[in-house]
C-alpha cells in the first residue's frame, strides 16, 4: 500500500525511505497518521494504541498528544488518508463514467487498508479529503440532474454495494486464480454431489473454469446498479 512498511533485515523502509530517515523528520499530523495507517496495514486496527502508534512515529506517547487530542482524532485522519486515495469524480466524463471510475478507486483504496471497512462513515469529525470527496460526488450527481433525493439514494447504493463487497472480498477463504481453484476442488472433495447439485455445478461449471476471478463479480454487480440508476434519472426527466 502507499503507506506500508516493509521489513528488510535490519532495515525496515516506510514508503521508499528507511526508517531512521523517518524517525528523524519532524512529526507532525499527516506523519502521524500516515504512521497509523502504516501500522493499521501491517497489524490490523485492533494493534492501534497511541503506545504503538509513538514506537511507529519514534516518539514518546506523550508527544503525540501534541498533535492530536486522543485516538478517536488519529482515527479521522487516518480515515481522511483512505479518502485522499480515492479518485474524485471529475467533470470530463459523463456521469455514469464518473461514478464507476470513483467507485472502482474505492474498491481497491479499501483492499489496500481493510481494516477501514467498518470505519469509512463511521466518523462524526470528518476530515478535509472526507469532507472534499463527498461534496465532489453529490456535485457531480446533482449536476447530472440527479434530484437532491435521487443524488442521496445513488450516494447511498453505491458505497453500501463498495462497502459490502470488499467486506466479503477480504473474509473469502482464498485469493488469485489458484489459491480459488485449490479452495474449490478441496470443498468439492467434501461436498456430496448428490446432495447439494446446484453448489457442485457452480464451482466445477464457473469457479473453477480458466480465468475466473470473484473481483469480476463486483464490476458485474456495479454495472447492473448503474444501469438501474441511468434508467430511474432518464424516466423523471421525462
Amino acid at each position: 500500500t502507499t503507506y506500508g512498511m516493509v521489513g528488510h533485515g535490519t532495515r525496515t523502509l516506510y514508503g521508499s525511505q528507511p526508517m531512521n530517515d523517518v524517525r528523524r523528520r519532524p512529526l507532525n499530523r499527516d506523519r502521524l497518521f500516515e504512521g497509523a495507517v502504516a501500522l493499521a496495514d501491517e497489524r490490523g486496527i485492533g494493534a492501534l494504541t497511541m503506545r504503538t502508534l509513538a514506537e511507529r512515529v519514534g516518539v514518546k506517547p506523550m508527544t503525540l498528544y501534541h498533535h492530536v487530542a486522543n485516538k478517536g482524532e488519529v482515527l479521522d485522519g487516518m480515515i481522511d488518508v483512505v479518502f485522499a486515495e480515492i479518485e474524485v469524480p471529475g467533470a470530463e466524463v459523463d456521469w455514469r463514467s464518473a461514478m464507476r471510475a470513483r467507485a472502482v478507486s474505492a474498491r481497491a483504496a479499501l483492499l489496500d487498508h481493510a481494516w477501514a471497512v467498518g470505519l469509512m462513515e463511521s466518523r462524526s469529525a470528518p476530515g478535509p479529503a472526507t469532507l472534499r470527496h463527498h461534496d465532489a460526488v453529490l456535485g457531480r450527481l446533482r449536476g447530472a440532474g440527479f434530484s437532491l433525493e435521487m443524488a442521496a439514494h445513488a450516494y447511498s447504493l453505491l458505497d453500501s454495494y463498495t462497502y459490502g463487497f470488499v467486506l466479503q472480498e477480504v473474509n473469502l477463504p482464498f485469493s488469485g486464480t489458484d489459491e480459488t481453484h485449490e479452495v474449490a476442488g478441496e470443498m468439492l472433495e467434501a461436498i456430496p454431489a448428490d446432495e447439494y447439485p446446484h453448489l457442485v455445478e457452480l464451482a466445477v461449471g464457473h469457479v473453477m473454469l480458466p480465468g475466473y476471478d470473484y473481483g469480476d463479480e463486483y464490476d458485474f454487480g456495479l454495472d447492473l446498479i448503474l444501469d438501474g440508476l441511468e434508467r430511474r434519472v432518464r424516466s423523471e426527466r421525462d
